[in-house]
């Protein structure tokens, strides 16, 4: 069983600063739990409740473990309708970037967790290890964020960099979505690595990441009524289209 101040201690780690400062990330929900006992992070605290434990403690590897009620799991919980099990994970333990991945998105200014859960979520869809983020992107240690990913978040290297920087030092083409761009189909698939920009939400890519773009793409606007796609979306199709090898 949990003590009080134990459930209050844990409690904190429902805002962002206290993960921060403590280098880790929530995981919630039977789903991402599975994800994380899989992955090798280290967990350091699991609270679960009688019902998860029954089931799935004889896979748990965790530094200390505690039997929760509902009502306490839902005082830790980030989410209106917890799921029988909480976890703080350790940061480290982060998946190496492949120096020869054929593929490395990059995220300019992206702000909406569900998006950039997403996003990640997709990269992975795509085999997509690497992604690279200007410093004012959302963390992707967000709980909203790691909920999104669907387990992306432990397979997926994720760096915070100057972006203009990085990818002028890349050394690679650099492919931006762009409602300037060429249309897809003008615009000629990468023969090696390449980076993917994708932009703000609501101001696409900024003017100094832009800079660096050498080949902006337009995805066609077909129906010729919506403004514009959600940036998740659009991150979808372009990689797809990356990615495709013709199978």
């Amino acid at each position: 069983m949990i003590s009080k101040n134990k459930l209050k201690e844990l409690a904190a780690y429902r805002l962002q600063k206290r993960c921060d400062e403590e280098a880790a990330f929530v995981v919630e929900g039977d789903k991402m739990a599975s994800e994380a006992m899989a992955s090798g992070y280290t967990i350091r605290t699991v609270c679960a409740t009688a019902e998860w434990l029954s089931v799935q403690g004889g896979r748990l590897i965790a530094t200390e473990t505690f039997e929760v009620s509902p009502a306490e799991l839902e005082r830790l919980s980030n989410f209106k309708s917890p799921n029988q099990v909480w976890m703080l994970v350790e940061r480290t333990g982060s998946p190496l970037a492949d120096p020869h991945a054929p593929l490395v998105l990059a995220l300019d200014h992206i702000q909406d967790p569900g998006n950039m859960g997403t996003m990640l979520r997709t990269a992975d869809w795509f085999g997509v290890r690497h992604v690279v983020c200007s410093r004012d992107t959302v963390s992707c240690f967000n709980p909203k964020v790691v909920q999104s990913t669907m387990g992306a978040i432990f397979r997926t290297k994720v760096d915070y960099v100057d972006l203009p920087e990085w990818l002028s030092q890349s050394g690679m083409p650099v492919y931006g979505a762009s409602l300037r761009g060429k249309p897809l189909r003008q615009v000629a698939l990468p023969g090696g690595p390449a980076a993917l920009v994708i932009g703000n939400e609501s101001r696409g890519i900024s003017p100094e990441v832009m800079a660096c773009v050498t080949h902006p793409v337009l995805i066609p606007n077909i129906g010729g009524t919506a403004e514009s796609l959600n940036a998740s979306v659009a991150t979808g199709i372009l990689m797809n289209w990356m990615t495709d090898t013709g199978k």
